[in-house]
């Protein structure tokens, strides 16, 4: 995620961190961010810290099935560059793995 293009269309994958829902008052939308499956960078250099992030977003959708915090996706779209982090709204998305509820 980190050398995605400015816009165009990207394939990308990695572990969903959080997932936002709408209130019901207002327009359908569900999205989720995205984070590369090195988790935390440990170590010296440029790399360390949070790592790179991507939002999806699925307009006119309350929930998408399989899309849980935690779940490994492979997503697929149109890139869009946002205020603070770049966009994929409805990408195709296939689930790679999902955390088992304890």
């Amino acid at each position: 995620m980190e050398q995605l293009p400015d816009k165009g269309r990207v394939m990308c994958q990695g572990h969903i961190e959080s997932v936002t829902f709408v209130p019901a008052d207002r327009t359908p939308e569900f999205s989720a961010i995205l984070s590369e499956d090195d988790a935390e960078r440990p170590g010296p250099g440029p790399k360390r810290g949070r790592p790179p992030r991507l939002r999806v977003v699925w307009v006119g959708r309350r929930r998408v099935p399989g899309i849980e915090a935690g779940a490994r996706i492979r997503v697929e779209g149109m890139l869009a560059r946002g205020e603070d982090m770049p966009t994929i709204f409805n990408p195709r998305y296939e689930i790679l793995s999902r955390q088992e509820n304890e």
